[in-house]
């Protein structure tokens, strides 16, 4: 059974569409963006194993609270330059990222892309349960990890 939208995410950037699909794929570049811009991923976490039933993972340090939020899961769809999906468990326990269960509950991401010339729009779907008033939370979050990525890809190392 589908699981419910939670909610979504889109924006559109000034960047070609193989540079968003190489910072929404590649371990070092979602090292360096998937977080929220005021705060960082730990470094080594990140991976991306770009293949259907390949594992993503990262962690980001909340020094603020002292812990660190995991997020780890399967790529489920993945269509070049148009779709990523992709299951996403969430822990605070370093062991249990470390051991990274499958079976634990999750919920489904989806990434969507769209060449529009000179720019790239993307969108980012969560779907799942969370209890009330999280949705908004999660959402304002992700809000976050776009102005991160923005922020990422406007370095002038980012290859463009």
């Amino acid at each position: 059974m589908p699981q419910p939208l939670l909610y979504s995410v889109e924006r559109e950037f000034h960047h070609p569409i193989e540079t968003m699909w190489t910072a929404w794929t590649e371990a070092s570049a979602l090292e360096a963006w998937y977080h929220p811009a005021d705060l960082e991923c730990l470094a080594g976490s990140t991976e991306s194993q770009l293949t259907v039933g390949g594992l993503w993972a990262c962690a980001v340090s909340v020094p603020e609270h002292n812990f660190a939020a995991y997020f780890f899961g399967i790529y489920s769809k993945i269509v070049t330059n148009e779709l990523l999906e992709h299951t996403m468990h969430y822990t605070e326990s370093a062991d249990e990222f470390a051991e990274k269960d499958m079976s634990t509950p999750s919920h489904t991401v989806t990434i969507e892309f769209e060449n529009r010339g000179q720019n790239t729009w993307v969108k980012f779907s969560q779907f799942g349960e969370l209890p009330e008033g999280m949705a908004e939370r999660a959402q304002a979050g992700m809000e976050s990890y776009f102005d991160s990525l923005s922020a990422y890809l406007s370095e002038p190392t980012v290859d463009r």
